[in-house]
């Protein structure tokens, strides 16, 4: 199973590294400065590799237009301009940096685009892009804060062209660290990406708006990673599956875990059932519900495998705690008396915890106060669910996603997945992960509860909370993936990826 394109690296850096914007200048500094490698021989190095692969990808254009602003990324486009002229390709710059503070580096490249015979044109709104392709060299990695107006209409002018767009080492508008555009980005077909490969290009805005990302050491020596630590890992489902379990010809189902559900508040049953159905699907031995009991006919009929309890309040709850492995707690719960009363007997049971939906809500209002003593669980919190958790608005959350998952992981003592495009793990002493699959059809009813079903279900066969937890958000995003391929983006439903979750664990497609 392949990566999305938007998310997809290749030629990928050791373990699948990410980093932060700090870092990468640590890697650009440290190549120059310790390994003896010269910035300009880097900027002919980006621009080769952003030429190879646009022409790979697109073919010779009919025309090449090339955005340089006033910082390095723009010297990587002027190299980019030299190559494309002296391919005979027709290529124009349009300039929006002031060339007179340009790096010794970047004029430099300049003047190799000078002597191509490429032509220069300052910026105007009225640049006619009607053919050919367009390249990205505006602002790089250092950008923060609003755009100039100049810039924010070259962006604009470029988003309604419509022509493809190959943006250099990131999208312009887009921050490299947070995946966040703070005002408005370049929409990009492809991105190239150098030396360490950004975080930002992986989550929040960063899928959206980077297209297929290609990455390029620009064979800097072994010894620039090893200077810096990588502040992110790409999740890769291949390596993630040989942590599964064996099956031994002797075992029986006990032995594979039990797994139950608690939740489903009147009029939610289906959200209990379908975390169920998922926590079988992916091997738990036994798995249970404990339910309304207006539910328990309907969710038997749908799985008679599941074993379904009804219960009115705590007190019919806490005899059921004895024997499961993982409750797996909040899919339908509701933030009734009753959701309050299973939450609290859930922490009391002492077993580890997968909590969802409005468990997280209801922890968020200080509703039970046990919480805190819990180490043993992981919390799925979309950003909604984040921002209440840590007591910020959600506007907050997206503008870093980075910091909010691990400031959960910190405030909680938990592994915490945050949902969304680029999905987020973070655990007590790990490095945050970030999983490279999924799309989005997956925005619909049911597929949060599906997850936490699938992570329950691994901790239910012996895999510890942060294993569990990426291989469940891989799954879950890699059989949606397998779904949409097969029968189309629109009117995907969270059952569709049931029979690809099982075909997934048989390695039917790996």
């Amino acid at each position: 199973m392949s990566h999305n394109d938007t998310k997809a690296l290749t030629n990928s850096s050791p373990a699948d590294a990410l980093y932060s914007t700090k870092t990468v200048r640590e890697m650009e500094s440290f190549a120059i400065h310790q390994q003896g490698m010269a910035g300009i021989g880097l900027m002919q190095r980006a621009g080769r590799a952003v030429f190879k692969e646009l022409l790979d990808s697109f073919g010779s254009p009919s025309l090449l237009t090339v955005f340089c602003g006033g910082g390095n990324n723009a010297g990587d486009g002027y190299v980019v301009a030299a190559l494309a002229a002296a391919k005979k390709v027709p290529v124009r710059v349009i300039e929006l940096g002031e060339t007179a503070k340009l790096s010794d580096d970047a004029r430099l490249a300049r003047q190799f685009a000078a002597h191509s015979q490429v032509s220069f044109l300052p910026f105007s709104n009225l640049v006619d892009l009607d053919e050919g392709l367009v390249v990205d060299a505006l602002l790089g990695t250092g950008y923060r804060g609003q755009l100039r107006p100049d810039y924010a209409e070259a962006i604009k002018l470029i988003n309604a062209s419509l022509l493809p767009v190959v943006a250099i080492d990131i999208a312009s508008g887009l921050n490299a660290g947070t995946g966040a555009i703070e005002q408005l980005a370049v929409h990009a077909d492809m991105t190239v990406t150098f030396i360490g490969a950004k975080q930002g290009l992986f989550t929040g805005q960063g899928p959206v708006v980077s297209g297929e990302v290609i990455y390029d050491s620009l064979d800097v020596p072994d010894a620039v990673f090893a200077a810096v630590e990588p502040s992110a890992q790409l999740l890769d489902l291949h390596s993630l599956m040989e942590c599964l379990p064996d099956l031994a010809i002797d075992m029986h189902k006990t032995q594979r875990g039990h797994s139950m559900v608690i939740g489903g508040d009147l009029g939610f049953g289906g959200a209990a059932c379908l975390a169920a159905e998922a926590s079988l699907k992916v091997g738990s031995g036994v798995t249970s519900v404990a339910t309304k009991p207006q539910h328990v006919a309907a969710i038997l009929a749908r799985q008679p495998e599941i074993m379904v309890s009804g219960v009115v309040s705590g007190q019919e709850l806490e005899p059921l705690l004895d024997r499961p492995s993982v409750l797996i707690v909040g899919p339908g719960m509701g933030r009734s008396p009753w959701s309050e009363q299973l939450l609290q007997k859930s922490f009391a049971a002492e077993r580890p915890l997968v909590l969802d939906a409005d468990a997280l809500n209801i922890i968020a209002e200080g509703r039970v106060t046990s919480h805190a003593e819990n180490n043993n669980w992981v919390l799925t919190p979309h950003a909604g669910e984040a921002a209440g958790l840590l007591g910020i608005s959600v506007a907050e959350v997206q503008a870093d996603r980075f910091s909010a998952v691990r400031q959960l992981a910190d405030k909680y003592q938990a592994v915490v997945l945050l949902k969304g495009p680029g999905t987020l793990i973070a655990g007590p002493g790990q490095i945050t992960k970030v999983c490279p699959y999924g799309n989005p059809a997956m925005a619909t009813a049911g597929m949060g509860d599906l997850l936490s079903g699938i992570i329950g279900g691994l901790i239910a066969q012996g895999l510890d909370l942060q294993t569990a937890t990426e291989l469940g958000c891989c799954l879950h995003s890699c059989a949606a993936d397998m779904a949409v391929q097969i029968q189309g983006q629109r009117g995907l439903v969270a059952t569709d990826l049931l029979p690809h979750l099982r075909s997934l664990l048989n390695q039917e497609y790996l």
